[in-house]
């Protein structure tokens, strides 16, 4: 189905969400019509953010919003869905647009196998009442359901379109960028190459496999790293347990923008305990690996936040001389340091996935840690 004809169907006017690979359709209209607009179409922190400023919008306007997310997003809304849409609570209605990853009997990756599987029970469990969309929906279907829907709304109560890969369609393209230089997958390997045999914990998405492949070019093994390939918003926090727990080691934590922002409250704990340790936080501003899709990163004086916070060290780079002295330092320094990188957009199109398997990866991880 055409992307726009399920628009005009839904018929709201506002938008908030965090982006999905499936609803890429979907996140790259809302961009060409609206781009980021607070009237609207606003992309959040998290998916949580993301019902907080609808609930917000729905009571300013007595409309009812769309909130849009990958279906890993589920677990981030369960508070407000449950304690503030919730008919029982302030009968808030909601509609929202979940895309299907892990869907039982289609291919995918570890991390969304589970979640796949109780993605629709989930919904249930919430009271969402909700309907499933694949590429053989009808709009004649959809506006049917849309009328049902309509009455539930009406009293309250919230609704969800669970998007099966391939359901949506949208021809224009959209062309992401900023003015960085450097490349995430370079910037990986100058990273790796002063931190050495120590451990790495890294974020979600493009940047684990391309630290994986680095390691299989090196031909160094897969020990040293922790691939968190799930789990966006929780990489500073696993690598703050590694830390605390191995003081002996310097823990090197690898992040991206997007997944600082989604739990930015991390940082200022990461700070108050100041574990032997360096964070980096590799900054294209964007959604990189679900499309590209802009972050909030632009408007964050990352140097300020991380001092603000209580980062002892803190230094923000734009090219490999500055890196790599930054790195050399960081490593040096028994305390913890933050180190912004500003990025650039891409990665390369044959860029592979870990062929471990998550177990594998924790376990050959914890081996370094055996006393």
């Amino acid at each position: 189905m055409d992307v726009r004809k399920f628009v005009e169907i839904l018929g709201a006017d506002f938008y908030s969400g965090v982006p999905d690979s499936l609803l890429k359709p979907l996140c790259n209209y809302l961009m060409n019509t609206y781009g980021i607009d607070k009237n609207h179409h606003i992309i959040a922190a998290n998916e949580g953010n993301c019902v907080g400023v609808a609930a917000g919008y729905h009571m300013a306007t007595g409309k009812v919003p769309v909130v849009y997310m990958q279906n890993s997003g589920e677990g981030n809304i369960v508070n407000p869905v449950a304690s503030l849409l919730n008919d029982k609570v302030y009968a808030i209605p909601m509609i929202f647009v979940v895309g299907w990853r892990g869907e039982p009997g289609v291919h995918d990756e570890p991390q969304h196998i589970f979640q796949g599987e109780i993605t629709v029970k989930l919904l249930d469990d919430l009271d969402i009442k909700n309907v499933i969309v694949d590429k053989d929906t009808t709009e004649d279907e959809l506006k049917k359901t849309m009328d049902d829907f309509k009455n539930t709304l009406s009293n309250g109560k919230s609704v969800a379109f669970v998007i099966r890969k391939g359901a949506f369609s949208y021809d224009e393209k959209v062309k992401y960028s900023n003015n960085y230089t450097m490349l995430r997958e370079d910037i990986i390997k100058h990273i790796i190459k002063v931190s050495g045999t120590d451990p790495i914990v890294s974020t979600t998405g493009k940047a684990s496999r391309e630290l994986f492949e680095a390691r299989e070019a090196n031909n160094e093994g897969h020990g040293y790293d922790f691939l968190t390939v799930g789990s966006m918003g929780h990489t500073s926090s696993i690598a703050m347990g590694v830390a605390l727990n191995s003081p002996d080691k310097k823990l090197w934590c690898i992040d991206g923008d997007g997944s600082a922002i989604m739990h930015m409250g991390s940082l200022a704990v990461l700070a108050k305990h100041n574990p032997n340790m360096v964070y980096i936080l590799i900054n294209n501003e964007a959604h990189e690996t679900v499309g590209g899709l802009p972050t909030v990163a632009s408007n964050v004086d990352w140097k300020k936040l991380a001092e603000a916070v209580g980062f002892g060290r803190v230094a923000s780079v734009d090219n490999f001389e500055d890196l790599d002295k930054e790195l050399n330092d960081a490593k040096k320094a028994n305390q913890l340091s933050f180190i912004e990188v500003k990025c650039a957009l891409g990665a390369r199109d044959d860029l592979g996935r870990p062929t471990t398997t998550a177990v594998e990866n924790k376990e050959a991880f914890m081996l370094q840690f055996k006393r």
